[in-house]
C-alpha cells in the first residue's frame, strides 16, 4: 500500500562506528529529528500525522501502542476523516498522566498493567501559563494596584458513658429488658450505623482523610476530597463514629476537615443549591498553586484545633503533608494556626470575659509537673531504657501497620467494591467493639478501693479519681480498673494512666499489671480492625491510648523489679513515652510528634526523651514497612512522588530519553477549529505541544485542554478567509498559517481573567457546540499559549528529571533535543519505580535485539 500523502515516513535509523550513545542499552541514532514536512495539497487537506520519534523508534518496544496509537485514540469516523487527509494531528500523545491521557501502572491486572483508578486522576498545575494573554493581565494588575499602599496574600466537663461520678452504668439507659448490655449494644449499634450512612452518601469522607490530602499536596487531584459535603459528611459522621465507642479519635479527621474549609475560603467559589457563591475579592486564589497553600494551612490549624499545638500543626503541615514548601507558606501556616488557637481560645473563655482564661484543649493530655523541685522526672541513665520502649514501638506499629495492610487488601476484594457490605461491616465491627468493651470488665471482675489520702495530690489527680469507673462495684468506694479504661472517654483513660502517681516508692498502684495488659492488647487488636471501615476515623488517639498503656505496663514491671525501691522514673513517665513510640512506630513521624507531645503536655523535661524515643521508632519500623499513611496510599495504587528518588534510579544510569513517551500529539500555533474539536473529542490528554512548523518543528509552547476548551465554547475563532485574506494561494496550502498572518493575532481575543475566572470548572468538549462552518475556522492559539513551558534534554539523567519535576509540582515534562524539537513527554507515571524498571528492561531488550542482529 502506497504511503499516505500527508504522513511522514520514520527517518531511517543509523548508527555510528561505535555502535552509537548507549545509555544502559537504550541507543540514540545519529540521525537528527527530522523537521515535520506538510504536504502541498487541496486547501481542506490539513497537515499530517508526523511521529516524532526521536531518534528512537527502534528501542521501545510498543508497550504504549495498546493504549495510545492513533488508530484506539480515533473512533471510526474520526479515522476516516484522519486519513482522508484532512487531520493536522501532528503526533500522537500519550497524555500527561494525571491529565487524564495516560494509564498508570497500578491497574487491576499487577504492576505493569495500565489504567485501573490512577488513570481517571487530575494532576495539579502549579505554575502558571506564561501566555500573551496572562502577560497582558499581570501588567494590567499592576497597573491597577499600583497606588494602593495595602495587599493581600496570595466547659462543660463530659460525665462517663460506664456511670459518671455516682450513677452505675444501669441508671444510664432505658430498660432493655433489664440487660444493660443490650441497652449498651443498642445505642453503639445506632450510632455506628448513623456514622456509616454519611461515609455511604460521601465515600472519601471515611477514614482520616489525611492519606488524601497527603496525596492532594503532592500534586493529585483526587475528586471531591474538598468539597463542602465532604465537610458536612465527616463532621457529622465523626460524631456518631466517636459516640459508638469505636477506638478511633477526631485528631486525624480534624486535618482532613481543616483543608476543606480553607480550600473552599480560599476559592470562594462553591455551587450551593443552584446559587453561585463567587468572591470577586478572591480571583486572585483561584488556582492550583494557591488552593495547594491553603490546604496546607488548612491541615496546620486542624492539628492545632485538636492539641491546642500551633507549632506542631505547621510542623506536622510540613513534614506529613506538604511536598513543596516556601518561606511565605511558613508564615502563612503560623498565622492560620495562631488564629485557629485564637479562635478556641476566645470560644472557651466567652463567658469569662476579662477574668481567669481556661486552656482546656479539644484534646487534652494533661498537666505534667516536676515530682522534684527543680529536677527532672527520670534519671539521664533511663534514656537507654526510653530509646528500648522506642525499639518496642516502632515493633508494635509495623506489627499494626502489617495488619491494616492485610486487612485493607481483604476489604478491597470482598467489601469495598459495595456501599452496602461496607455498612454491613460496621454493624458487624461495632458489635464486636461493643461486645469485648462490655465483656474485658467482667473477665476482670475485681474491684479496687479508691484512694483515700489523697493529700498532697494535685486538683487534676482528684478529678481523676472521680472518673473511675466503678463497674459492679460500690460507687464511691470502689472502682473497675478494666472498665475505667475501655469505658472512659479516650482522653480521660490517657490522662488517667498518664497522671495517676505510681513512683514505685510503695506498692500503691492504681492498674496493675494484668489490668493494663488486659486492656492493651484487645484494644490495639480493635484498633487495627476499625481503622479503614466506612466511618471517619483517626488514628491518634487509639494509638496514644494502647502505646499509654504499654508504656505504663512496662514501667509497672520495673518498679516490681526494683522491689519498690524507687530507682525509676514514676510510670506516668513511661506512659508518655510508650504513647510517642507506638504513635511513632505506626506514623513515623518524628519533628512534629515531639512538638505536639511537647505543647499538649506543657513540660520541655520530655525533650530529649521523646526525640530520642520517637527516633529509634521510626528507625525500627523502617527496617519492616512504610508508615500507616503511606501504606494505605499505595494500597490506592495513587502515585505519589517521594521526596527521594527511587532507589532503582540510583542503582542504574537511565536518562530521560529512555523513560519518556516517544508518542506525542501536538497543534501548530494557527490551526483549524475542526482539527482542534476532533483531537480533544477523541483524546483525553490534558496538554499538548504546540509546534513551530516554519522553524523545523522547534517547540513554540503548549496548550492545555481545559484552556482549548473554553476557546472553543467561547467561539473564540477566526473565519476562513481572515488568514488568507479571501486570496488563494498554492504555495501557502499545508504549511504554517501563522507565517502568513505574522503579529496579526485573530479577533476576538478572550482575557485572562475570562479564561481563569470558572476555575475548577472549565467546560469540557461535551460542552462545546460547533455550527456549521466553524470547523473551517481558524483557531489562533499564540496569544494563549504557554511560551516558557517547562523542557528538559533528552540526554539529562533521571535524577536531574525527577527532581525537577517533584520540586516544581509540574503536570507533564516536555523532553526535547538539542535543536529544541520535542521527542517525547515525561509525566507522574513515568518517574515511578514501576515505570523506571520498564524502562531499564526495555533498554536490555532493545540491547539484547541490537546485539543479536549485528
Amino acid at each position: 500500500m502506497a504511503p499516505h500523502p500527508l504522513r511522514r515516513q520514520p527517518t531511517p535509523r543509523t548508527t555510528n562506528a561505535a555502535g552509537g550513545n548507549n545509555y544502559g542499552g537504550y541507543q540514540n541514532a545519529n540521525t537528527p529529528i527530522t523537521a515535520m514536512s506538510y504536504s502541498n495539497n487541496d486547501e481542506q487537506d490539513y497537515s499530517g500525522d508526523d511521529e516524532l520519534s526521536g531518534g528512537y523508534a527502534g528501542v521501545y518496544d510498543g508497550s504504549y501502542d495498546d493504549d495510545h496509537n492513533t488508530e484506539d485514540d480515533l473512533n471510526s469516523e474520526a479515522l476516516e476523516y484522519y486519513y482522508s487527509g484532512a487531520s493536522e494531528l501532528v503526533t500522537t500523545v500519550r497524555g500527561d498522566g494525571y491529565g487524564g491521557g495516560g494509564k498508570g501502572y497500578h491497574g487491576g491486572g499487577g504492576a505493569k498493567s495500565r489504567g485501573g483508578y490512577a488513570s481517571s486522576l487530575q494532576s495539579h498545575n502549579y505554575e502558571p501559563d506564561e501566555s500573551e494573554v496572562w502577560r497582558a493581565y499581570v501588567a494590567q494588575q499592576h497597573f491597577t494596584n499600583r497606588d494602593e499602599y495595602g495587599y493581600y496574600t496570595t466547659d462543660n466537663e463530659q460525665s462517663s458513658a460506664a456511670g459518671g461520678e455516682e450513677k452505675d452504668l444501669n441508671a444510664y439507659f432505658f430498660n432493655f429488658w433489664h440487660s444493660p448490655f443490650l441497652a449498651f449494644l443498642f445505642y453503639q449499634t445506632i450510632f455506628a450505623i448513623i456514622a456509616s450512612v454519611f461515609v455511604y452518601i460521601q465515600p472519601v469522607s471515611g477514614g482520616s482523610g489525611i492519606p488524601e490530602i497527603k496525596c492532594f499536596l503532592n500534586g493529585i487531584d483526587l475528586p471531591h476530597i474538598l468539597r463542602l459535603k465532604t465537610l458536612v459528611c465527616k463532621v457529622l459522621g465523626l460524631t456518631f463514629s466517636v459516640a459508638a465507642g469505636f477506638p478511633l479519635g477526631m485528631e486525624g479527621p480534624m486535618v482532613h476537615c481543616g483543608s476543606v474549609v480553607a480550600a473552599v475560603i480560599s476559592q470562594g467559589n462553591t455551587k450551593l443549591w443552584g446559587n453561585d457563591t463567587s468572591f470577586s475579592q478572591f480571583s486572585d486564589f483561584r488556582n492550583d498553586r494557591e488552593k495547594r497553600d491553603f490546604v496546607a494551612c488548612g491541615a496546620a490549624a486542624g492539628i492545632a484545633s485538636a492539641f491546642a499545638a500551633p507549632i506542631g500543626g505547621v510542623l506536622f503541615s510540613l513534614e506529613e503533608g506538604a511536598s513543596y514548601w516556601s518561606t511565605k507558606l511558613t508564615w502563612r501556616a503560623f498565622f492560620c494556626a495562631m488564629v485557629t488557637l485564637g479562635t478556641l481560645f476566645a470560644i472557651r473563655n466567652q463567658d469569662i470575659k476579662f477574668g481567669q482564661a481556661n486552656v482546656d484543649k479539644l484534646f487534652a493530655l494533661g498537666e505534667f509537673t516536676a515530682i522534684g523541685d527543680g529536677m527532672v522526672n527520670f534519671s539521664v541513665w533511663e534514656l537507654s531504657l526510653f530509646i528500648l520502649i522506642g525499639c518496642i514501638g516502632g515493633l508494635i506499629g509495623a506489627c499494626f501497620n502489617a495488619g491494616s495492610e492485610h486487612l485493607t487488601i481483604w476489604r478491597m476484594k470482598n467489601v469495598n467494591y459495595c456501599k452496602t457490605r461496607r455498612v454491613v461491616e460496621v454493624v458487624v465491627i461495632s458489635v464486636l467493639v461493643t461486645t469485648v468493651s462490655f465483656v474485658m470488665p467482667l473477665i476482670w471482675n475485681r474491684c479496687t478501693d479508691l484512694p483515700t489520702d489523697m493529700q498532697g495530690w494535685t486538683n487534676q489527680e482528684k478529678d481523676l479519681v472521680s472518673r473511675l469507673v466503678p463497674f459492679n462495684c460500690i460507687p464511691e468506694k470502689q472502682y473497675n480498673e478494666v472498665a475505667s479504661l475501655f469505658l472512659c472517654d479516650a482522653d480521660v483513660a490517657i490522662r488517667q494512666l498518664f497522671h495517676f502517681r505510681e513512683t514505685g516508692d510503695t506498692d500503691a498502684s492504681t492498674f496493675s499489671s494484668a489490668a493494663l495488659f488486659l486492656f492493651f492488647v484487645p484494644y490495639i487488636t480493635l484498633a487495627c480492625l476499625v481503622y479503614g471501615i466506612a466511618v471517619p476515623s483517626g488514628l491518634f488517639v487509639p494509638s496514644l491510648l494502647s502505646g499509654a498503656a504499654f508504656g505504663r505496663l512496662l514501667g509497672h514491671l520495673f518498679h516490681k523489679l526494683d522491689h519498690t525501691s524507687g530507682t525509676f522514673a514514676d510510670s506516668g513517665t513511661y506512659a508518655l513515652m510508650g504513647a510517642a513510640a507506638v504513635l511513632g512506630g505506626m506514623a513515623r513521624m518524628t519533628i512534629s510528634l515531639t512538638v505536639i507531645l511537647l505543647e499538649a503536655t506543657g513540660n520541655m523535661q520530655y525533650v530529649l526523651p521523646l526525640m530520642m524515643t520517637l527516633m529509634s521508632a521510626r528507625f525500627v519500623g523502617n527496617v519492616f514497612n512504610e508508615g500507616i499513611y503511606d501504606i494505605h496510599i499505595h494500597l490506592k495504587h495513587i502515585p505519589v512522588l517521594e521526596p527521594e528518588v527511587p532507589t532503582i534510579a540510583e542503582r542504574h544510569e537511565i536518562v530521560a530519553g529512555q523513560v519518556m513517551s516517544t508518542e506525542v500529539k501536538c497543534l501548530r500555533p494557527v490551526e483549524r477549529v475542526g482539527i482542534v474539536y476532533d483531537l480533544l473529542k477523541n483524546a483525553q490528554h490534558g496538554n499538548f505541544p504546540i509546534v513551530d512548523t516554519a522553524s523545523s518543528g522547534t517547540l513554540y509552547g503548549t496548550a492545555s485542554r481545559t484552556m482549548l476548551c473554553t476557546l472553543l465554547q467561547r467561539r473564540a475563532f477566526g473565519q476562513p478567509h481572515d488568514v488568507t485574506n479571501g486570496h488563494y494561494n498554492s504555495n501557502n496550502r499545508g504549511n504554517d498559517y501563522a507565517e502568513l498572518l505574522g503579529p496579526k493575532r485573530l479577533s476576538p481575543l478572550v482575557q485572562w481573567d475570562t479564561l481563569e475566572r470558572v476555575y475548577p470548572r472549565y467546560p469540557t468538549i461535551d460542552d462545546v457546540e460547533l455550527r456549521p462552518g466553524d470547523r473551517n475556522c481558524w483557531l489562533d492559539l499564540r496569544p494563549y499559549a504557554n511560551t516558557a513551558p517547562y523542557t528538559i534534554n533528552e540526554t539529562a539523567s533521571i535524577q536531574r528529571t525527577y527532581r525537577l519535576f517533584r520540586t516544581l509540582g509540574l503536570r507533564f515534562l516536555c523532553v526535547v533535543n538539542h535543536n529544541n524539537q520535542v521527542v517525547g513527554i515525561i509525566t507522574r507515571v513515568d518517574l515511578l519505580p514501576e515505570s523506571l524498571s520498564d524502562a531499564i528492561m526495555r533498554g536490555r531488550n532493545a540491547h539484547m535485539v541490537g546485539g543479536g542482529l549485528s
